[in-house]
Formats: structure tokens, sequence, C-alpha cells
């Protein structure tokens, strides 16, 4: 796989991004819908894939909208589909028309709006005060349980529906709406969102709540283990863990300082071979979890500039030992990075160079750059699931993968579009810096 590191400040490394060669694609508005946060399921029916956003009503209550997707093949012949994936419909002249040559994902049914009773609020003052205003529940995620059960996560809320046809409940593990807990309670914030959970193989969930920094927080990473009913116990973080992520204040890239770090998706089970190596079983040694988080840089207003796109690896067995993270923050082949210019974003890329200087020769100048394009938008990827067509893994492996095996991202762009990438697991797992592991406990005796 060759993947390209474009370096946004010549004067430092670390302001650089690799870019891997798949591209973002865009994701049909053609049913009443909303337009961000975009979050995707691999459907277990001939359809490819459930899509869960947010819709903001007339009355401002958020709610969640159900629609069933498929993908057409569109290229410029498209009667010769042999590089379409399974499950992909050769284009038709009206997915041409509304999506274009390029391809992408539309509704396949119509929409299922679901609704999520309202609990009672227990905080809503000072800067949360204006939530108030806005009822329902914020920023959705959707995954498969280890169970074969499609879950849906609202703030520190669980719900879940039938493979098949999703609505809510009832199914084994969550039979109605359950409130997840943090304990003691007392280590709650007034909101609290972006928790994901891991599936191990024995069968247990855990709730991963937070990446905080253990050297510029007394909270650090937290994780617990589900008792059931929705209850937790406490933190279970080993104690000895040395932190993996680290606050960027003294970044020398005046565009990165400041930056803060959120989890952004659910977790992913991987399988560290082939799915092809008939020779490799899953293992303590070989599989590991991994998801996208973000870490957020803000403007001189100090509103959200950019969010950056990583990925970390634990350990797929308590107590999930960070394992390592992306080394620099990663984009597709058609994203730049928002907050450097055209010729920031290209600065050490061969093919542009070639465009720039045979700019310069025609007009005897250097401006306009005349380079590679600028695509940078305001994204942010809130989901990730295994692509469709695994119909031998059954239910209870939709969340289980392999190296070569692709993973679909739900990407939201500037809060008024959405759109999808499709790019296999070991790419968005190459090129981390690892973490450093556990503290050695001193045997020397003072004194």
């Amino acid at each position: 796989m060759d993947l390209h590191t474009v370096t946004a400040n010549p004067e430092s490394q670390s302001g650089a991004f690799v870019q891997v060669p798949n591209t973002r694609e865009s994701i049909y508005q053609s049913c009443p819908s909303a337009e961000y946060h975009p979050k995707h399921l691999a459907h277990p029916s001939k359809f490819n894939y459930t899509r869960v956003e947010d819709i903001l009503e007339s009355n401002l209550h958020i709610i969640a909208l159900l629609v069933r997707e498929s993908i057409p093949y569109c290229q410029q012949d498209r009667d010769r589909c042999e590089h379409a994936r399974e499950g992909e419909r050769p284009c038709t002249q009206d997915d041409l028309l509304n999506i274009g040559p390029a391809g992408g994902m539309r509704c396949a049914t119509s929409p299922v709006l679901l609704r999520v009773p309202p609990t009672p609020a227990e905080n809503c003052e000072g800067k949360y005060g204006d939530i108030i205003d806005i009822p329902g529940f914020h920023d959705p995620r959707v995954f498969w349980s280890g169970r074969g059960e499609p879950l849906m996560m609202v703030n520190t809320q669980l719900l879940s529906s039938s493979p098949s046809n999703p609505s809510l409940g009832p199914l084994k593990s969550y039979p109605h709406l359950t409130e997840l807990t943090r304990n003691p309670a007392n280590t709650r914030g007034p909101v609290e969102k972006n928790w994901m959970l891991f599936f191990t193989i024995s069968g247990e969930s855990y709730i991963h709540y937070d990446l905080s920094n253990p050297r510029r927080s007394d909270q650090g990473r937290t994780f617990a283990k589900v008792i059931g009913g929705g209850l937790t116990t406490v933190n279970l973080t080993d104690p000895l863990e040395l932190p993996c992520i680290h606050e960027n204040d003294e970044e020398p890239d005046k565009a990165r300082t400041g930056g803060t770090w959120h989890q952004a998706t659910n977790s992913l089970r991987l399988i560290l071979c082939t799915r092809s190596d008939t020779n490799c079983k899953p293992s303590v040694d070989n599989t590991v979890f991994f998801a996208a988080v973000h870490r957020k840089i803000e403007n001189d207003y100090e509103l959200p500039l950019r969010y950056e796109r990583f990925f970390v690896v634990w350990s797929a067995f308590p107590p999930f030992g960070m394992i390592g993270i992306s080394q620099h923050p990663i984009l597709m082949a058609n994203e730049t990075a928002l907050g450097w210019s055209a010729s920031d974003n290209w600065d050490d890329d061969a093919a542009n160079a070639k465009l720039v200087a045979e700019t310069k020769i025609r007009n005897g100048t250097s401006d306009p750059f005349g380079g590679k394009d600028y695509w940078a938008h305001f994204t942010y990827t809130v989901s990730i699931a295994y692509a469709w067509g695994r119909h031998k893994d059954g239910l209870e492996g939709k969340n289980v993968g392999y190296l070569d095996d692709e993973v679909v991202l739900g990407i939201g762009i500037d809060d008024n579009g959405q759109g999808f990438a499709r790019v296999e697991a070991r790419d968005l797992v190459q090129c981390l810096r690892a973490c450093p592991g556990r503290r050695m406990r001193s045997t020397m005796r003072a004194g």
C-alpha cells in the first residue's frame, strides 16, 4: 500500500498528514433526511447499508432517521463492472445524474423515524444551558454488538433493534432503552458522549469512556466492565499505564497548538492477519480493537477549526492497554487539511511540484498557485463499520474483521453534507506511534 505523506508545514515534520489513495465518496440526499453525522451498519440483506443520522425537526427536537442504502457502481463504462464490489449494482442514468460518474451512496427505501424518549436532566446550567432548548439526544453512535445486535448509543443511553428491521428493541442485551452509568457517580460530567464499547471474545462488554491524558488529568483514561442493566464497575484502567496521548501545547507549528483529544467512533475488533490466511486463528496475541479519534483544533475565536482524524489500537483483552496511535492525521486522497493553503498542503508532493513548475513556465510567475486542487472542508468521522458482503461471518461477526477487510468510514462535512470512504483495515492501522506501555514498579527501597 502506497501511503502519501503530505507535509502541511515545511518547517516541521509534526505538521504532516498521511494521505491514503482511497477517496471520500458522496451520499446523495435523495429522500427526506438530515444532512450531517452519517453512521453506517453493514446490513444483513440485499441492501448494502443502514445509515443512521440526526434530524432536527421544526420544533428543534432531535430524532434519528434510519435509511437503507445501496451503492451503485458508476464508471465511464458502466456496462463493464469487473471492478465493482460485491453487491454493487450498475449505475442507472438517474444515478449518473445525481451522484456523478465517481459513484456514491443513495437511499434504497423510505426512511424510518426513531424517537427516543427523553430522560430527566440533572445539570443544564451555565455553558450547558442552551442544550435544554434542543431536546432529544445528540451525536448517536451505531454499531454491532458481539452478539450480533445492532445497537445505537445516544449520549449515555443505549437501545437495540432487530437486525433485519431496525426499530426500537427488544433484543437480548438491551430489551429497552437503557441508561449507561459511570461509577462512582461523582466521576460523571454534566455532558457525557462519544463513549465506545469493547465486545471481547469471551462475550463480555466494557465501556471505554475517554482518552484523558493522565499527566494532565486526575481522571486519566477510563474504562469499566458492564455488569448488567447499564450498571458498571469502577475504573479498571491499569494504574501503571503510561500515557500515550499528549497535549500539543509545545507543537512548533502554530496551526496545531492547543488541540484537545476526543473519542470519535465505535470500536471494531481486528485480527492481525489476512482473511485468506487459513493458518491464522484469533488469539490473545493477534487480536486488537481499533477506533477513530479526533484531535480538535480551534480557531482564534475558540470555535472548532478542524477535527484531525487519528486511529488508536488497543489490546483486545482487559485492561485494554493502548498499543499505538497514528503518527500523523489521516486524509483521504481527495481531502486536504483545513487551516493551511493549497501550496502548504501539497508542499512535498512530487506530482504537485511538477504542476507548479509548469504553471510558472507558462505564466512566467508563481501566481496563481497552479498545483493540485484544494478540497479542505470541516469534516468529522463518526462511525466505522466493516463493509457489506461478508455473508459467511453471521451477525455475531459483524464487528470482527481481518487486515484485508474493508472498513466504511461515515464522514460529516461542514455540518451540511455527508460522505463515506472505504479503506482496508490494515491501511488505517499503519504508520502507528507505539505507546510506552506500563511503568515498572520500583524494587528499590528508599534510603
